[in-house]
Formats: C-alpha cells, structure tokens, sequence
C-alpha cells in the first residue's frame, strides 16, 4: 500500500522538505509515500480530513513569527484530523534573482512567514523593494524568468530544483529559526509525550482562562504553548489552542480533560504524538 502525502505545492517548499523527511522516515518502516502538492495550507489539511490522500503535513509554528494562523483556523473548523507526529526543521532563506545586483531589485516575492522571517535584512539591504506576499515560497519563483528586477526568498533547495541563481544566503534575521509541522490523518493518533487541543468558552467574563488553566496546574501537568484566536463570531470572542508536555492515557490528563470540557462551549483533542527533529534543509 502506497501512503500519499498531502503538502503545500509546488516543489521545494519548506512543507515539502517538511513531508520527504516524514517520507523518508516512513521508508525506514517499510512503507511507500507519494507525495501530493496542494496550493494552500487549508487545501492540505482539507484533502486529508476528505480521505483524499492518507496524511498531511502543514506548518503549525515558528520560532521567529509564531503560529501560522491559518493551519490552527483551519483545524479549529475541522472536526476529524488527528497529529500524528510532529517534524522541527531548521529554516535557512535565500534570495534568489536574476538581477546583476542588489541595487536592481525592485520587488520581492515570497510567503508572508519568509518575508517576516527576513524582515530586517531587507530593511537594511533592500528598504525600497515592494515586498509582494504570494501563497508559498517557490510560488515567487514564476516571476523571476518574467521580470530581471525582482526577487524571491525561498530554499536552497528550490534554487537547485528551479536552476535560480542564489544572490545571498542566509538572510533569515535569525540564525535559530525553526519551524515545527504537525502530520496529520483520520487515524487516531499514535501517542507520545506531547499533547494538543483546543477550546472555547462559554462567555467572555474575568477569570474563565485562569480556571482552565487551573485545571492543569492543580495537576501539575506543564504547558509548553498557549495560543488564543479570534472565534470569527464577534470582536473579543476568542478561542484557545494549548500543547501539554503529557499523554492523554496519563490518569491526571484524563482527569484534567474531564473536568476542563464542564467549563467549555467546545473541546477538541488533537491527540498525543511524538517530536521528530530534522536536519537542516
């Protein structure tokens, strides 16, 4: 049996470098991969919780921007995906042009997370480019054989896959820059030391959050992230997506869960799974 893959597309993309080493991995157990390129993140995670394709891989967080909201919205909206594993891969952005020079590029394109991430260097070596965002980074690419005034920040490995000179690499502000992908299917999940879910609460009044965080504390069960997001349904209205450092058969999670889905409008467990780290890309 042929397991496919579901990742944001093109080719050499950070979410496909994400999905080969999860491939790659699955090799080692003996099983077959395809991989399947989808235009966004919600088409991804759509196409696995459709039973299009057996597993996706999306990025959840990064350590310079944070969490890429549109993984965690789009999970909130689904009710049947399930991690089941999470990859940390080292980021490392180049740009890339055919433009003779610096001082000839005009407009720079890539996705929002790769322009943030290089925010700063562009300020310094490119404060008059447009900064143009586009849906993933090789996306940007396209426009490079078009216009010799433009750039685009992607991998090494897409300049390699796209034949695209490198002007400059690294040009991440950050030399620590990590991003962490969740896989997911409609499997449950195969359990692990860490643990994600996510809630709402019934009404917006002072000390909801501290006693649902209180559930946790009270059981010494540690959380190693916290994140709310806007509902959609009114301004103040927010929903919370939390990871605990603990497994859901553990008896003081099973308790903490019980007690935590009285305070709630809605609960969602994503399961408990394990963190794969990946070399550089």
């Amino acid at each position: 049996m042929v397991v496919s893959v579901a990742h944001l597309g093109p080719p050499g993309t950070y979410a496909e470098a994400a999905a080969l080493a999860y491939v790659s991995w699955l090799t080692q157990m003996g099983k077959e991969a395809l991989l399947c390129p989808y235009p966004s993140i919600a088409q991804t995670l759509r196409a696995a919780a459709q039973g299009q394709v057996d597993l996706a891989v999306v990025p959840v967080e990064n350590s310079v921007e944070g969490s890429v909201t549109t993984t965690l919205d789009t999970l909130w909206q689904l009710d049947t995906l399930q991690i089941q594993q999470a990859l940390v891969l080292p980021i490392s952005h180049a740009l890339m042009s055919r433009a003779p020079n610096l001082e000839a590029i005009q407009t720079v394109y890539s996705h929002p997370q790769a322009l943030a991430q290089c925010q700063g260097w562009l300020e310094r070596f490119l404060p008059q480019a447009q900064l143009v965002p586009t849906n993933a980074t090789t996306e940007a690419l396209k426009y490079l054989d078009e216009d010799k005034t433009a750039g685009a920040i992607a991998s090494s490995r897409a300049a390699q896959l796209y034949n695209l000179p490198i002007l400059v690499c690294p040009i991440n502000d950050y030399v620590d820059n990590y991003t962490r992908f969740w896989v997911l299917s409609l499997q449950p999940a195969t359990g692990g030391s860490c643990t994600s879910l996510a809630f709402s609460v019934p009404a917006n009044v002072p000390g909801a959050l501290a006693k649902l965080l209180q559930v946790f504390a009270s059981r010494d069960i540690n959380l190693s992230r916290i994140e709310s997001r806007p509902t959609k349904r009114s301004l103040g209205d927010y929903l919370f997506f939390i990871d605990l450092e603990a497994n859901t058969t553990e008896a003081s999670v099973q308790s903490a869960l019980e007690e935590l889905s009285t305070y709630t409008e809605t609960l969602k467990i994503f399961g408990s799974y394990s963190i794969l780290p990946v070399g550089k890309l």
